[in-house]
């Protein structure tokens, strides 16, 4: 069950953030796909682009780590039919935004 809520709750923030940004379209089973698309991604591929990535992070203070989620974006407007983004920016502020908001559901949700 938990599964599922987190599901819905990525899902619900993906349409909140295309919403807000110009350059981002979903639909509705675009966003429930990016959701299962964006969370393969997060659990498999991410943790070893992360280690091979580390020391240009360091270097760069924590800022590369945007640069690879706004790549993962991109890749993931690839995988996923319904969902498209302009470009590199796009994706960028698109990454950065849908992690506001997850943040901001996963709050409201420890608290409960």
């Amino acid at each position: 069950m938990k599964i599922f809520l987190h599901w819905l709750v990525s899902a619900i923030a993906i349409g909140i953030a295309a919403y807000l940004l110009p350059g981002v379209t979903v639909t509705v089973a675009g966003a429930l796909v990016l959701a299962i698309v964006l969370g393969i991604m997060n659990l498999f591929i991410k943790p070893v682009v992360k280690l091979l990535a580390l020391p240009l992070t360091i270097l760069t203070l924590g800022i590369f780590s945007l640069i690879i989620n706004a790549l993962f974006i991109l890749l993931a407007a690839v995988i996923v039919p319904r969902f498209s983004v302009a470009g590199f920016w796009s994706a960028f502020f698109f990454a950065i935004i849908l992690s506001l908001v997850n943040a901001f559901f996963n709050a409201i949700g420890e608290k409960e």
